[in-house]
């Protein structure tokens, strides 16, 4: 057989290959053999991705217990420790079957006539159900309860009683399952306002007079009921005797799950949920807790805004 100047050939299983043809084999085989190892590397990396694994939360420095809180005298009310806005070390976790944390039966934390708010980071889980499931309320008689309600659309619910009046609505919001997101409820004028990671997500009319509270506050549960207990998890309540404004609220939300009080003079309750249930806006209000476990399992369902 002739050899051409321009290619070599060789015999190989009966067939004639160029030595350009031969190296193209080669780089598919190659290709073929470490493209999938390539593929499966990054199906593992989507995975643990999607786990939260990569999720930078899990590595951020974390809040002990108790580090930031107010402090009261006659002469100011400051924030004392570290009051970074660090992650917490733990969110409070709620079985939706038998699990609160009272707080007493109300004193400072009174409502009455005057303008409220609400605030807290919350991770539902899906419900199947329509029940109220309380992120904060009076556990019986007249009063306020703001809580989370699978009607269809994942919303936010309020309804207050003040023994004639009942008024009650959802957010046009809806909120995802199985993530944090931050939301709040204010009253003042005539007006409940909901706000869902900073942004205002609807309204209800308030015809009522004064909430003043018939019965213990109630983290976790609307009105004493088992049924309505929340099923997820819950961090940094607050509560305010002032309808805070929609910068306070978006100021609150940029500042993270771990962020302290914004408006302090007016603060009446403020339960980190981070390893207790102890109040630390300076008034005294420690919560008794029943079922309640304090989980640090929970950055992965946390994105920082």
């Amino acid at each position: 057989m002739r050899i051409s100047d321009k290619y070599e050939h060789e015999i190989d299983s009966g067939k004639l290959f160029t030595s350009r043809e031969k190296k193209l084999q080669s780089a598919m085989e190659y290709l073929m053999t470490y493209g999938w190892a390539i593929l499966i590397i990054a199906v593992v990396l989507v995975a643990l991705f999607q786990m939260g694994v990569f999720n930078s939360a899990n590595f951020a420095p974390k809040a002990q217990p108790g580090s930031c809180q107010v402090f009261r005298t006659t002469a100011a009310t400051s924030l004392e420790g570290t009051c970074n806005n660090e992650l917490p070390q733990y969110v409070a976790q709620f079985n939706g079957a038998s699990s609160n944390i009272n707080v007493g039966s109300g004193g400072s934390l009174t409502i009455g006539t005057g303008s409220a708010t609400v605030s807290a980071w919350i991770m539902p889980n899906a419900n199947a159900d329509n029940n109220k499931r309380g992120i904060y309320s009076v556990s019986a008689g007249t009063g306020l309860i703001f809580a989370y309600k699978s009607n269809g659309g994942n919303n936010l619910y309020v309804e207050a009683y003040d023994g004639v009046n009942n008024p009650y609505g959802y957010s046009s919001v809806s909120l995802p399952v199985g993530v944090f997101s931050y939301v709040v409820i204010t009253r003042a004028g005539g007006i409940f306002i909901f706000y869902i990671n900073g942004v205002a997500g609807g309204t209800v009319s308030d015809t009522t007079g004064n909430l003043a509270n018939g019965g213990p506050i109630i983290i976790g549960e609307a009105q004493g009921s088992s049924s309505n207990i929340f099923n997820g998890l819950i961090a940094n309540v607050q509560i305010y005797n002032t309808s805070l404004s929609a910068n306070d609220v978006a100021a609150l939300y940029y500042e993270g799950i771990g962020g302290a009080p914004q408006n302090t003079q007016n603060l009446v309750g403020w339960w980190p949920l981070n390893g207790n249930a102890n109040d630390y806006s300076g008034n005294n209000n420690n919560g008794a807790a029943t079922n309640v476990i304090y989980t640090g399992s929970w950055a992965s369902a946390y994105s920082a805004p």
